[in-house]
């Protein structure tokens, strides 16, 4: 273990050597901003710990224990700002962090998608974000509104890439246009990562031969998915269990997303601020990754890393 301090301070040194030798100089209009980019990233990063209950919840704490750290500390409103106009560095460090960690260097990614709840699906009413979220279905939380999160992931549990839609889009669309976008980057959908260099090992929601062989021959992604049992070539019960093995790191990275860096607590009033914390959550957990790794622990192991 930790404590909270150490942890913040080499996050900070990590944040500013990066700023500092991959992003540009931040160059605005008007008087100069309370917080550096490296200040922003840093915070941003820090607040998404289970142990703050919200954004006013960490905002109390930072206001009490991190004033000498950050003596220009502005409004929670001014923060919540910042962190929005901040986005595009935090996923920049984001993807600095799969790099630094060789992400992509590796036989396979596991692909799969999970349900993020954004608000109450028998609520009466719009919502916040009426046009952006909708209703889905989801295995593990049954019907809710919100959006789809689609997850790459490396052996080890490192992020590679991710995106959302809205709840009701299907995998096999979500997957479509995360493989484009990394054969064909756009500007404005940095997410995604870059191509791997191995196999996408992906569940029966991806389904579809025709399909696969779509996203091989356009894209250059070669999808592993095991054909249904009821199929006329169904594989042997041993290999589809190997294949549940391969897949399982998938599903504990998405359950230290929505536990430990509290995604499922997610009640968004704007989509650019959902984003931004959305990036930091994944940053987050990739740096936690690359800290453990410099301790000498399990790349998992969260739960007893800081000692609150």
């Amino acid at each position: 273990m930790i404590d909270p301090d150490t942890f913040l301070t080499t996050l900070y040194v990590m944040a500013d050597d990066f700023c500092k030798c991959q992003l540009a100089p931040e160059r605005v209009p008007g008087p100069t901003a309370s917080l550096t980019q490296s200040e922003v990233i840093t915070l941003a990063l820090f607040g998404q710990w289970e142990r703050f209950g919200s954004e006013r919840d960490f905002y109390r704490y930072a206001s009490q224990h991190l004033r000498a750290a950050f003596p220009t500390l502005p409004h929670r409103g001014q923060f919540n700002r910042l962190m929005r106009r901040h986005y595009d560095a935090i996923v920049a460090f984001f993807r600095h962090l799969v790099e630094l960690l060789q992400g992509r260097h590796c036989p396979y990614e596991v692909l799969d998608s999970t349900g993020v709840p954004t608000r109450d699906a028998k609520r009466r009413g719009a919502g916040w974000l009426a046009g952006q979220a909708d209703v889905g279905w989801s295995n593990r939380q049954g019907w809710y509104e919100g959006f789809h999160l689609l997850l790459s992931v490396n052996p080890q549990g490192l992020i590679t890439g991710f995106g959302f839609a809205p709840a009701s889009t299907k995998d096999q669309t979500l997957a479509e246009d995360f493989f484009a976008l990394r054969q064909f980057p756009h500007p404005r959908m940095p997410t995604v990562g870059a191509p791997g260099g191995g196999y996408y090992v992906v569940d029966k929601g991806f389904e579809g031969k025709e399909r696969h062989q779509d996203w091989s021959s356009h894209y250059g992604a070669t999808v592993v998915c095991a054909p249904k049992r009821n199929s006329l070539h169904p594989w042997p019960k041993r290999l589809r269990r190997w294949l549940a093995g391969v897949r399982q790191i998938v599903e504990s990275v998405c359950a230290k997303l929505h536990h430990t860096f509290r995604l499922d607590r997610e009640r968004p009033h704007e989509l650019a601020g959902f984003q931004a914390r959305l990036a930091a959550k994944v940053a987050l957990h990739n740096f936690c990754i690359w800290l453990n790794g410099q301790l000498g622990r399990q790349p998992l192991a969260f739960a007893e890393l800081l000692d609150w």
